[in-house]
């Protein structure tokens, strides 16, 4: 492709290689579309006052949705749909905020500006990859020869203003982070999480020490932890819903539609002169491919048939996993693998061993003695998979079952019943029923089975109908009248972006928290079909009833009296010991006292792992002494630091501006966030989507 023409095909590429918020500037217009719908809305929602409109909105999707598909080589589904406009609608969103703050704090990019970052040294990546050689240098004349060329006028102006909007993006997040500031003392205290080397002597009166059943403790004890620490037990409001789903999965009229469709395909074709890949071209959803396979690609039906079908024919339509699909077998040729067919009756259920091996024999010798195998394997086999279907395992090769099983199966006689054979499941009396050693040709026309229109509508018909009853006489009676599932979802909060087994719908969500107990909504949309709910359980905001939690707080109460146990003994061992730790294992064999090999306060402590008050300690207590006692995780420790290199001035020299950049970027980062959730917070912001999505 000529350089002119990359300039003109520019404007996809900016969103492809840019992405992220900025993306959605390119696509907002405004439009006209809706006002022949009588007055209904021509918005999809509004961020503080400002209106976000149905086309500004559609526009937002289908890019994003094409971006998606260039990116994966696939198209976006209906299933998710949702979620994509979820995400180009939070984008919208935070674009709205973000633009209503660089209007309020007056930052400008005047045109010059604009010139100067796209005709700089350093170009944006956007428009620059696109003028690289085949050497890796960028091609500065062929670039500048494109911007000025008049035919590429709509995309340098594209170009602009995507420069334009990300630049006054970059001045209002450099305005926001100005009061982000990164101390000396922050600087050296990252250094020394790094860099600093403790070694430590430690005595530890591990908890285990002390049994539960000699820690006394009463109602007031519980009480008293429980009001000491009533922040831990405060609920959020929270909602749980009772909900019927009616999913639109394919119904079987879906299924015979497509089924009928192909069936006059193959008639067609066996009419034809045309070939199968012109066939293939104009009915199949999958590219035409002639593939060679193996027949345990297959399913079994496909396989019944293709042993009855001679090359060049045509089988199907037949259902597989891909949907319906009629096949041309094309030819059939010699493969080095041979393939099995095997059928087996697992006897693993008696008791024993012995007990397993003797009724295996017995069953072997009912099926020498001709009784029915697929009959005895439905109503004996350990292996309910197979059993169901008369002992059939289907085709296989050499190392997909267990090595006994498969050198029975290899080396077996087709059509004759074998031994009873043990492998580490039971015994398997095992019949060969056919071997292969060819793979087949195959060229195939593909439909899978969707759900049609007409079911969905019916799916929503339903969901009104049962609405309707279930306002007057309460769904789970009209469910159970109905033979409908009744399911519900765990407590979530007003906050929560998905509601447990329903998935994502900010507006029953809202109906959650905007209605009482018990009551009944009306049908809302989700991925997988509509739901009809009713409001299950009212949780409100406040501290759980003591009783309750009371279960819950018993071992956190037993384990606090346990410290103060060995808080108290640890400080009669410090008296005992003196300033020579390793005399505490004499004194009691059953603490454990040892020495730490060499760590860093940002690494994990050899023996003891990553405890946070014992790092603290280390790094903090006197060098040389034995400290006072320390409340670790596992109980309390007596330390004693014995090294703890200094500071390395020099090394601090050098690494000072990469850490004062890492914890500037990560006090940004963590700051943007704060402020852009604040932003969305405290804005209006009026969701209707509904209107025009059902949700």
């Amino acid at each position: 492709m000529g350089m002119m023409a990359k300039m003109r095909g520019l404007a996809p590429a900016f969103i492809i290689t840019v992405g992220a918020l900025f993306v959605l500037f390119m696509v907002i217009s405004d439009s006209n579309v809706l006002e022949a719908l009588g007055g209904r809305t021509n918005n999809v929602g509004s961020v503080n006052g400002e209106d976000i409109s149905y086309q500004e909105f559609v526009n937002a999707v289908d890019q994003q949705r094409e971006n998606q598909k260039k990116q994966t080589g696939k198209e976006v589904d209906e299933q998710d749909m949702e979620q994509l406009r979820d995400q180009v609608w939070d984008a919208l969103v935070t674009q709205k905020l973000l633009a209503e703050q660089i209007d309020k704090f007056g930052i400008t990019v005047p045109d010059e500006e604009i010139k100067e970052i796209i005709l700089g040294e350093n170009p944006p990546e956007f428009l620059k990859q696109n003028f690289i050689d085949s050497t890796g240098n960028f091609n500065r004349q062929v670039y500048e020869q494109a911007l000025f060329d008049p035919r590429n006028k709509e995309a340098l102006l594209q170009a602009e203003e995507f420069v334009r909007q990300n630049r006054l993006n970059e001045k209002l997040q450099s305005l926001v982070l100005a009061s982000v500031v990164v101390s000396e003392a922050d600087i050296k205290n990252k250094f020394n999480e790094q860099n600093l080397k403790l070694k430590v002597q430690y005595a530890l009166v591990d908890l285990s020490l002390y049994p539960d059943s000699i820690i006394k403790f009463n109602d007031n004890d519980l009480r008293k932890y429980y009001n000491e620490n009533l922040d831990k037990y405060k609920n959020q409001a929270q909602r749980k819903l009772q909900y019927v789903l009616f999913s639109n999965q394919p119904s079987a009229d879906d299924s015979a539609t497509i089924k009928r469709n192909l069936e006059i395909v193959a008639d067609k074709f066996k009419k034809d002169t045309a070939s199968f890949k012109s066939y293939v071209e104009i009915y199949s959803t999958v590219p035409y491919s002639k593939d060679t396979m193996a027949l345990n690609a297959f399913t079994p039906e496909v396989t019944d048939l293709f042993s009855k079908t001679a090359p060049g024919n045509v089988i199907g339509p037949v259902a597989t996993p891909e949907g319906y699909v009629i096949y041309k077998l094309a030819a059939i040729v010699p493969s080095n693998e041979t393939l099995a067919k095997a059928s087996h009756i697992l006897i693993n259920n008696m008791g024993s061993d012995e007990k397993n091996l003797e009724e295996a024999n017995k069953v072997y010798a009912q099926l020498i003695a001709g009784t029915n195998f697929e009959k005895i394997a439905r109503e004996k086999s350990g292996d309910p998979g197979s059993g169901s279907k008369g002992g059939d395992l289907g085709w296989f090769g050499k190392g997909a079952m267990v090595p006994e099983f498969e050198k029975a199966v290899f080396r077996g006689v087709v059509g004759v019943v074998q031994r009873p054979v043990k492998t580490n499941f039971g015994y398997h009396i095992i019949k060969v029923t056919a071997k292969s050693n060819s793979k087949y040709v195959i060229e195939k026309i593909v439909n899978p089975v969707q759900t049609s229109a007409s079911t969905i509508d019916a799916n929503y018909n339903s969901a009104q109908d049962f609405t309707y009853v279930s306002e007057k006489n309460g769904l789970e009676k009209e469910a159970k009248l109905m033979n409908y599932k009744v399911h519900e979802t765990s407590p979530f909060v007003k906050e929560t972006y998905s509601i447990p087994g329903i998935g994502v719908n900010k507006r029953l969500v809202d109906f959650a928290f905007e209605n009482g107990l018990n009551k009944v909504s009306e049908v809302y949309k989700v991925t997988n079909g509509y739901v009809v709910c009713r409001i299950s359980e009212v949780i409100n905001e406040g501290a759980k009833p003591f009783e309750e939690v009371k279960s819950l707080i018993q071992p956190l109460v037993i384990r606090e009296k346990k410290y103060v146990l060995a808080k108290d003994y640890a400080a009669k061992l410090k008296i005992q010991v003196g300033n020579d730790l390793f005399k505490a294992k004499t004194l009691n064999q059953k603490l454990i006292v040892d020495t730490t090999g060499q760590f860093s306060p940002n690494g994990s402590i050899p023996n003891i792992g990553r405890d946070h008050a014992f790092i603290d300690a280390a790094v903090k207590i006197e060098l040389n002494k034995v400290s006072n006692p320390v409340k670790g995780f596992r109980g309390q420790f007596l330390l004693k630091v014995t090294e703890r290199s200094s500071f390395d001035s020099a090394a601090y020299s050098i690494q000072r501006n990469l850490l004062r950049d890492q914890l500037f970027q990560e006090k940004r980062s963590m700051y943007v966030n704060q402020w852009l959730e604040k932003l969305k917070k405290d804005a209006d912001i009026e969701d209707k989507r509904y209107v025009f999505f059902g949700r």
